[in-house]
């Protein structure tokens, strides 16, 4: 069902990349989206109100609130469709997490409703619900039709990499979850008499189900929206890629933005012998720049470093104090080495060195220690450092 809905409503599907084909999507996902829970919202309804079944219609109105979830659903996939502009020279891709991030508090409403009113029915000792054979045909069809919209859902979110659809399936899978939850209630209730109210108590489990669900969807695109680390794979594919050119040494420095799905930017630095040949050089870069966007979609821009590759005695220094940086911590790397001439009573040892976040010591104590062991190698050895973070969240 969902290939053939794609191929109905979904032109150029395979170009996942191109901002119409995804609104397009966004949109195909909406409209079912909003069909399918008006339909569940209106037959929970009426049977959660002639049954007076506080957890019946909560679980309609849950519906009736992913409904609206559609519709922004929708609307984020649509501005975020739109085309770059002079306010916003990167696009608008970002919406599509803002939207994301709007359904997930639009869970922990519903999810915090249905926690109060099912703590005040227990509190208040309100009568267990009387149910018919028809409730439990309804909930059972809803459960089925959540459990399609889940897989259609995250189908879709994972062909075109959204994390709105994404949220939205797990929204649908949490509330095929709480109506079976509420489904078991109903048959035990039917079945068995209780002395408390175990539609409260099931109304109570499944919002703080609800709320779980809404924190960890928050979460997620809370960490888009400010920043999260790019995708190791991303990062490793960028420097393969790279390194497959010869006249590339070494790189440091790689920095993924991400402006929304299919909206990535990148810098790095890339090491090369100095006395490379400029031009060949340059049209190596530009060559290696059109590859990574033809190969990954990433937008990269390359910065040329000149490391002396010929000298074996800086070499050999080189690889001293890498050895006495990796012996403070062995996340952190070195890069740009130079040197400068041997002196008397001074030499300066020029270099970059990357701090990744899970190393807690400060720089001043990095650089004190790196300093004395650098010392210790040759006394007229002075360290020039500069310190840099790794921006690839490792």
């Amino acid at each position: 069902m969902t290939g053939l809905l794609v191929r109905l409503f979904v032109k150029n599907r395979d170009d996942i990349n191109d901002s119409a084909v995804r609104s397009r999507y966004g949109t195909l996902g909406g409209t079912v989206g909003i069909i399918c829970n008006l339909f569940l919202c209106a037959l929970k309804l009426t049977v959660g109100f002639l049954t007076a079944s506080i957890s019946i219609v909560a679980d309609g109105l849950n519906n009736l609130s992913d409904m609206g979830s559609s519709v922004i659903t929708m609307i984020g996939f649509k501005m975020a469709g739109k085309p770059a502009d002079s306010d916003h020279p990167f696009g608008h891709g970002r919406m599509e997490y803002m939207s994301a991030f709007i359904v997930a508090i639009l869970i922990l409403l519903v999810g915090g409703e249905l926690f109060k009113s099912s703590v005040s029915a227990l509190v208040n000792g309100d009568a267990i619900p009387e149910y018919s054979a028809a409730a439990l045909i309804i909930l059972a069809v809803s459960i089925l039709v959540k459990l399609w919209m889940c897989l259609f859902n995250r189908r879709l979110g994972k062909k075109i990499n959204s994390e709105a659809l994404l949220a939205t399936a797990q929204d649908s899978l949490n509330d095929m979850i709480t109506t079976a939850v509420i489904l078991v209630s109903v048959g035990v209730s039917m079945l068995v008499s209780l002395p408390f109210n175990l539609d409260a108590v099931m109304g109570i489990l499944v919002a703080l189900f609800i709320i779980y669900s809404g924190l960890s969807s928050a979460k997620e695109t809370l960490d888009s929206i400010l920043g999260a680390p790019p995708d190791k794979q991303l990062i490793k594919d960028i420097e393969n890629t790279i390194m497959s050119f010869r006249e590339f040494v070494g790189i440091h420095d790689l920095i993924v933005h991400n402006y929304g799905p299919g909206k990535q930017f990148a810098s790095v630095h890339v090491e090369v012998p100095q006395d490379s040949d400029i031009v060949k050089c340059h049209e190596q870069i530009d060559l290696c720049e059109k590859l990574i966007q033809e190969k990954l979609n990433v937008s990269l821009v390359i910065h040329m470093d000149p490391i002396d590759c010929n000298n074996e005695s800086v070499a050999a220094v080189r690889r001293s104090i890498t050895e006495a940086v990796k012996s403070i911590d062995s996340s952190m790397s070195l890069h740009d080495f130079r040197m400068t001439p041997a002196g008397k009573k001074r030499t300066n040892l020029i270099f970059d060195v990357v701090v990744p976040s899970s190393v807690h010591l400060s720089h001043e104590e990095i650089n004190r220690r790196i300093a004395e062991q650098a010392r210790q190698i040759n006394p007229t050895y002075c360290c020039v450092i500069t310190f840099d973070n790794d921006f690839t969240g490792n």
